[in-house]
């Protein structure tokens, strides 16, 4: 697994966006992040969100996934 936290780099235009898993691991718990601090918006108004995952070849980027959804 490869996890990258880039998707949406070009549609906001800038560097890749923080993730929830960098958030959270900076203040202990995916419930202390609000959801303002990880939605941007993007071109057309496209709402863009990145969950985040492991170091490259470390871990399951699935696990990412499932923490940011919870």
């Amino acid at each position: 697994c490869d996890p990258k936290a880039d998707s949406t780099r070009l549609m906001l235009h800038s560097k890749a966006q923080t993730t929830i898993l960098e958030l959270a691991a900076e203040r202990g718990a995916v419930e202390d992040i609000e959801l303002e601090e990880v939605l941007l918006t993007g071109y057309n108004n496209i709402k863009c969100v990145e969950s985040g995952g492991p170091e490259p070849g470390v871990g399951c980027a699935g696990r990412g996934i499932i923490t940011a959804i919870n």
